[in-house]
């Protein structure tokens, strides 16, 4: 059985830092062919939406422009895990953060659509308070 857990969240101060991870267990990132992991949220009031992806093998990522410059994507492939660094925090970026594992490679804008990750997890919440 795969299962995806989120960790890392919490309450921070607006300019703060928070590194959330997501980890796999049933299922190894890109053991059979390159997965592609992303990051999406969800607000109070609001539709999910993508955040930030990337693919296992060429470590390539993807981020939504609200985010760029802020926030990064990494791996610990030994670990079976992948982060989410977010910097520079704002009361906009509160949200569920959930993980999402593809089984194939993101391209082009295909990241962004929830219906290409096959597996989920239940998400941890992220507060910023001004």
């Amino acid at each position: 059985q795969v299962k995806l857990v989120e960790s890392g969240g919490g309450s921070v101060q607006a300019g703060g830092s928070l590194r959330l991870s997501c980890t796999a267990s049933g299922y190894t990132f890109g053991r059979v062919s390159e997965d592609c992991i992303g990051w999406f949220r969800q607000a109070p009031g609001k539709e999910r939406e993508a955040v930030a992806a990337l693919n296992t093998d060429s470590g390539r990522t993807f981020y939504a422009a609200s985010v760029q410059g802020r926030f990064t994507m990494s791996q610990d492939k030994a670990k079976n895990t992948v982060y989410l660094e977010m910097d520079n925090l704002s009361p906009e970026d509160s949200a569920l953060y959930f993980c999402g594992a593809a089984q194939a490679y993101c391209l082009g804008t295909v990241w962004v659509r929830q219906s290409w990750y096959s597996f989920w997890g239940q998400g941890t919440q992220v507060t910023v308070s001004a």
